[in-house]
């Protein structure tokens, strides 16, 4: 028998159907629908003659019905839309039997018109859909429901900011953390921000407030009008409240291009280089702490590491140096007149540097004070160290001209005299071989004859290994001026006085060498006369 036929009978023969409500009854109705057990309730899902109606099923579930209406929720959506209500909810399966059921974990949030996102879409169903976060009672009361809780974030979320601030948190929040405001766009309020306020933490200016008996930040009412709400005036008043005459956003330590400010107003005037010095270079810390500046090592570095001391105290840079750079130096050659090393002669023309920096570093002590310490000695292990004491050369040169030599030859025991006066220092000391090169000769030279000139006669008046040159010659010239023959072993009488030289003393060839000989050893007449 049909289910529509026994309602039919139902309403005829009421009497005769409560007999049998096994037979008439398909099951027994959910926990949900207890309340609608009994064939007199039928009519309150069923349609006589048809089957279940969603308008029956919609006209208890008002607030489903509201939200269809407006096509809002899950049953409005597309993949619900047309269906019938027992196609997903039929019942008479009994009291434990559960109406709604659908894969929590596959279920399609996005069907519900409210899509999870970032923190939301890692939380379980139950964690929103509490009774709690419920706002209407009758919805509330329910044993079981999805419904009843609408999208505005304080619906789950308790509002920190405590009515201070919009209800619609998404304008400053997102889904994956309350912290940072990403949202939040500074440059949208009244005060916008510029430079370093860029990176300040958002703590640092919206502090923590007790309200009631909750703490909270305060975001609103924060006065902004003037640099000291919330910054210290260091100055204290003295320039004003404006900070934005001289300072910017960027930093406090960067002061603008265009201030006013007048440092000359000031203990320490600037002048020259320091007109273009950066004040973060002076004034590393606060600029209102003092600072020294009665001397330049205050701020400057001693690049000559004290080496201008006196009686303990290093002098200061002015002396030498002025404001228009550290280039260059105003010390005198009368200062310099006054040291140790008087500045005479070629000296007066020297570049500073050719002494003073002969390295990377200028030097100033203990850089010497004779000639060697500058000069190179090219007579060392040439001439005997008592010509030049203490190493200095002025016994023979002067600072004048190096070239220009003046000695006392005599101090040597070898006077100069004759010929030998009128020649230059670097003809014996300097001579050139026959290939030209030039070779440096001073204690190597013999005060005799053949020290320096050759020996044409071949040794012939060499008496114990010495040739004296000067029993025959003298330094004038050459010529044989003061030989006397007689104080010889063959004295010159009658007629062998008037015979020239070469009559008797002929050229003679030994070893490939031709000189004329004077040794005549046999003095025999017969020798020469025939």
């Amino acid at each position: 028998m049909k289910f529509n036929t026994l309602i039919f009978l139902f309403l005829l023969f009421p009497g005769l159907i409560l007999n049998c409500p096994a037979q008439i009854s398909p099951g027994p109705l959910s926990s949900f629908h207890t309340q609608l057990e009994g064939l007199s309730n039928c009519t309150n899902c069923h349609d006589i003659g048809n089957k279940v109606s969603n308008g029956k099923c919609l006209a208890c579930h008002s607030e489903l019905k509201a939200r269809t209406d407006v096509q809002k929720g899950y049953h409005a959506s597309s993949a619900i839309r047309g269906k019938e209500c027992i196609t997903c909810h039929n019942e008479h399966h009994g009291v434990n039997f559960k109406l709604v059921k659908f894969d929590q974990t596959n279920f399609d949030h996005n069907l519900t018109g409210f899509i999870l996102t970032g923190m939301h879409a890692q939380n379980q169903c139950k964690d929103c859909h509490k009774a709690e976060f419920i706002g209407k009672q009758e919805i509330k009361k329910k044993k079981f429901t999805f419904l009843g809780l609408n999208t505005t974030c304080l619906t789950c979320h308790a509002d920190y900011h405590l009515k201070t601030l919009p209800a619609n948190c998404s304008d400053c929040h997102g889904n994956e953390s309350f912290k940072p405001a990403t949202g939040f766009n500074h440059d949208k309020a009244r005060f916008q921000l510029k430079g370093q306020h860029q990176k300040v933490e958002c703590v640092k200016c919206h502090k923590a407030e007790t309200t009631g008996e909750k703490k909270i930040r305060t975001f609103t009412g924060i006065p902004f009008n003037s640099c000291s709400n919330c910054h210290k005036d260091v100055h204290q008043n003295r320039f004003g409240q404006n900070c934005s005459d001289c300072h910017t956003e960027v930093s406090f330590h960067s002061l603008k291009q265009s201030n006013n400010f007048d440092h000359n107003k000031t203990s320490f005037a600037l002048q020259g280089k320091h007109q273009s010095v950066k004040c973060t270079a002076c004034h590393k810390t606060a600029y209102t702490n003092p600072l020294k500046h009665v001397r330049c090592d205050n701020c400057h570095k001693d690049y000559h590491n004290a080496q201008f001391t006196r009686e303990g105290v290093v002098t200061d840079c002015s002396n030498c140096h002025n404001n228009n750079g550290f280039q260059g130096s105003s010390y005198t050659i009368e200062e310099h007149n006054r040291s140790k090393f008087p500045l005479n002669g070629s000296h007066l023309a020297t570049p500073c540097t050719a002494c003073h920096k002969k390295q990377e570093k200028w030097s100033f002590r203990q850089i010497g004070t004779v000639c060697s310490d500058c000069h190179i000695n090219i007579h060392e292990n040439h001439i005997n160290k008592k010509y030049f004491p203490e190493n200095t050369c002025d016994a023979c040169h002067n600072s004048e001209r190096w070239n220009k030599v003046k000695f006392d030859h005599s101090s040597t025991g070898f006077n100069l005299s004759g010929v030998h006066s009128r020649q230059s220092c670097r003809s014996c000391h300097f001579p050139k071989d026959n290939n030209g090169i030039v070779t440096q000769r001073f204690s190597e030279i013999s005060p005799n004859c053949t020290g320096c000139h050759t020996d044409i006669h071949y040794k012939q008046f060499e008496i114990n290994g010495q040739t004296s040159c000067e029993r025959c010659h003298v330094y004038e010239s050459w010529k044989i001026s003061i030989f006397d023959h007689n104080k010889t072993s063959f004295k010159l009488d009658g007629k062998h006085a008037g015979v020239t030289c070469e009559k008797c003393h002929k050229k003679v060839e030994n070893q490939q060498n031709t000189y004329v000989l004077y040794k005549i050893k046999n003095t025999r007449c017969e020798n020469c006369h025939s």
